[in-house]
């Protein structure tokens, strides 16, 4: 479920132990051809191909993780900015995202996070570069977005009396028109190739859409993401459709859920383009999906 902090939980206690039980390899066996596919629907299911590293390379790129090195933290823990030496490059910019072992994302959302960058790619989606799965460390290194996230640019765009006079709103300024809608376009591709792939990513909002130094979105925080199940063939499935399934645990981010999916449980594409809905009313109003600052009536972006 989800509650008013925008965090999501599940309904009920029971996790799937099957995955609680699944490891990543310390080292990851090497990848398969770029056009190797072993699945009906074309998805791309080689092994991991992100590199494994040590918590001792990562906190030495990192900085030891030091405050100076922060860029943020989400509901997988904390994001610092890192140099590496990756592919035979000196010192390549990298965003390192480092667990919270008492947040709401756990070893699961870590490995489906994994798995599904080792799996998708896309120009609107982010680059998994590497993990680290040592000892109890969980730690996620990703191609670094210079502009952080939609979510930050959105808070500019605050149309309040008392920020007129914000210095950093006199910086920057509001996003220009062609900039917002550029966004938009470059999220709903990244989504349209995810639901290509049968991929609900059951997590889309503001703060998960990061931008490069050309404003040019990727999708990222895949630890919610799931699999459609494959379509059946048998003549007890014809009533059915492949284009949902049903869970009894919904999980997102309070806001941007559609409310058939928090009613029913059922998933499908569709609830990911209601998320996107909501998103495409941050960004022409500049309001974000929940904000308690607000006057009665207006704290939530759909309804208001």
């Amino acid at each position: 479920m989800v509650d008013t902090a925008g965090r999501r939980h599940d309904d009920d206690d029971d996790d799937d132990d099957e995955d609680d039980d699944c490891r990543l390899p310390s080292s990851p066996p090497p990848p398969a051809p770029p056009n190797h596919y072993n699945n009906d629907n074309g998805r791309n299911t080689s092994v991991i191909s992100a590199k494994a590293f040590s918590f001792r390379e990562l906190a030495d790129a990192a900085g030891n993780f030091r405050q100076a090195n922060f860029l943020g933290e989400g509901g997988f823990g904390r994001v610092y900015k890192a140099r590496l030496r990756i592919a035979g490059e000196d010192d390549l910019p990298v965003a390192i995202k480092q667990l919270d072992r008492n947040g709401f994302q756990g070893n699961n959302e870590f490995m489906v996070e994994v798995l599904m960058l080792s799996m998708l790619h896309h120009p609107n989606l982010v680059s998994l570069i590497g993990y680290c799965a040592e000892g109890d460390q969980r730690l996620l290194v990703y191609e670094y977005m210079a502009l952080g996230s939609l979510e930050d640019h959105l808070l500019l765009l605050r149309d309040d009396d008392d920020h007129d006079n914000d210095d950093s709103q006199q910086q920057h300024g509001p996003l220009p028109w062609r900039t917002r809608m550029k966004i938009a376009l470059g999220a709903a591709r990244g989504l349209e190739y995810l639901h290509e792939n049968t991929v609900i990513y059951r997590d889309l909002k503001s703060s998960n859409i990061l931008l490069d130094q050309d404003y040019n979105p990727k999708l990222s925080d895949f630890g919610l993401a799931k699999l459609l199940p494959a379509p059946r063939t048998d003549s007890s499935s014809s009533s059915s459709s492949s284009s949902s399934s049903s869970s009894n645990k919904v999980m997102g981010t309070y806001g941007y859920c559609a409310p058939e999916y928090l009613r029913t449980g059922k998933l499908s594409a569709k609830s990911d383009v209601y998320s996107f809905g909501v998103l495409l009313l941050e960004l022409i109003t500049g309001r974000r999906a929940i904000d308690a600052s607000r006057p009665d009536g207006e704290q939530s972006l759909v309804g208001w």
